[in-house]
């Protein structure tokens, strides 16, 4: 496996800088362009779940114990979490946003019957995925409610709700657009309230933070250290990008409203980074200097991971109905939410039950890369090298975007 996300990886950066030496000044516009502000808001919080939220202040003594784990040893653990969630590794979303919003409308390898087959297991999959990773945090950050550890029953009911609010949310693109924004805002008013609660009420000086971001600033001298996995555990996370990939680039695509090319790269880049980074300095004061999050501050945390999930969930499962033809228009309303609730809270059990892991899912999206690649090679070379920007229905009056937004 180690050496089928490697050869994935390779792949993909090189994709990338060929995209850029070839399409890099060509405007690329979506479907449906939105201003660049939403359009970020909608990738960040659509590339994003609830792991980002959940995970660091579980992690964090990991990566600094290189004794057991010595392949950490190269820099200090916020830079390491950082290079597990944020900068180069948005480079797997620009590859597939580009792709569907420029190459794939000419080469509509992803229109044949089995490739779509394939692409929407990967997308519900990974959907029910994520609010796995939500139903087994919850215990760590709940421990008011049970033991700390075990799933309880009301842990399967705010999942199962949350999947329900999705589903509902899913059956308009408004509530799409409406939650991505909302979402952004609600993860930078949490950023505040924690900072906040640390620094202005607490016992903590802000040269902290500041100390905490210059540590966080280690990860770009190394950041050569995180293309390739360091371990098993780098691994998991390395294929969970790549399951997410695909789905997002494809989603995404939509809302390109005619940056140029090296822009687009460099907003996915930069733009959620930024509050990645902001994010994770806060999350490491409190680790770092030991305080505690019960009570307030763990309900904070709970309640954007849950607006995370709902949010991931509404964007993936419009796409994949969107894919199979299961929208609301063909099945009803009704039957379109029983369907999806149905499928996702059965498939979250069984990531729950070890039935299925992201690792597979991961490999799989893999193979579509390569299974693309090959085709293209084999029959749309000609075809691709002719491309010139975005398909001409999509070109559209700029002025207008505002008002479309």
């Amino acid at each position: 496996m180690t050496i089928w996300l490697s050869a994935g990886i390779l792949f993909t950066l090189l994709s990338v800088a060929y995209f850029i030496y070839k399409w890099g000044n060509v405007p690329v516009v979506g479907v449906t362009p939105v201003r660049t502000f939403t359009f970020i808001a909608i990738l960040f919080t659509s590339g994003l779940d609830v792991g980002l939220i959940m995970f660091p202040l579980t992690e964090f003594a990991g990566y600094a114990d290189i004794s057991a784990s010595p392949e950490y040893g190269f820099t200090n653990p916020l830079a390491i979490e950082f290079g597990f969630w944020g900068f180069l590794i948005w480079g797997f979303y620009f590859l597939t946003c580009f792709y569907f919003c420029v190459i794939e409308p000419k080469v509509k390898f992803f229109e044949k019957p089995l490739v779509k087959v394939i692409n929407n297991v990967v997308i519900i999959g990974t959907c029910a995925f994520t609010a796995y990773l939500l139903l087994s945090n919850l215990p760590w950050y709940l421990p008011a409610i049970g033991d700390g550890e075990s799933i309880l029953p009301v842990f399967y009911l705010i999942v199962f709700a949350a999947i329900a609010f999705a589903v509902y949310s899913s059956t308009d693109i408004k509530y799409v657009r409406f939650l991505s924004l909302s979402t952004s805002w609600l993860f930078i008013a949490l950023i505040a309230f924690m900072g906040t609660s640390a620094f202005a009420f607490g016992d903590s000086e802000v040269s902290s933070y500041m100390d905490n971001l210059a540590m966080l600033g280690d990860y770009f001298p190394n950041m050569h250290h995180f293309v390739l996995p360091l371990n098993d555990y780098h691994e998991f996370y390395l294929f969970w990008w790549f399951a997410w990939s695909i789905m997002i680039g494809q989603f995404t695509s939509r809302f390109v409203g005619g940056l140029k090319t090296y822009q687009v790269l460099l907003a996915m880049l930069i733009f959620p980074s930024i509050p990645i980074a902001t994010w994770l300095a806060v999350l490491y004061h409190y680790h770092d200097a030991g305080i505690s999050t019960e009570g307030l501050l763990n309900f904070a945390m709970v309640f954007v991971g849950v607006v995370f999930v709902i949010n991931s969930l509404d964007s993936l499962i419009r796409l994949y109905t969107d894919n199979l033809n299961l929208t609301v228009e063909r099945l009803g309303k009704a039957n379109y939410i029983i369907l999806n609730i149905a499928a996702l809270s059965l498939l979250t059990l069984l990531f729950k039950l070890n039935f299925l892991q992201i690792q597979w899912v991961g490999a799989l999206v893999i193979a579509i890369f390569f299974a693309c690649f090959g085709y293209i090679l084999y029959q749309k070379h000609h075809t691709v090298t002719n491309i010139s920007g975005s398909p001409k229905e999509n070109t559209i009056d700029f002025s207008k975007i505002e008002s479309m937004s």
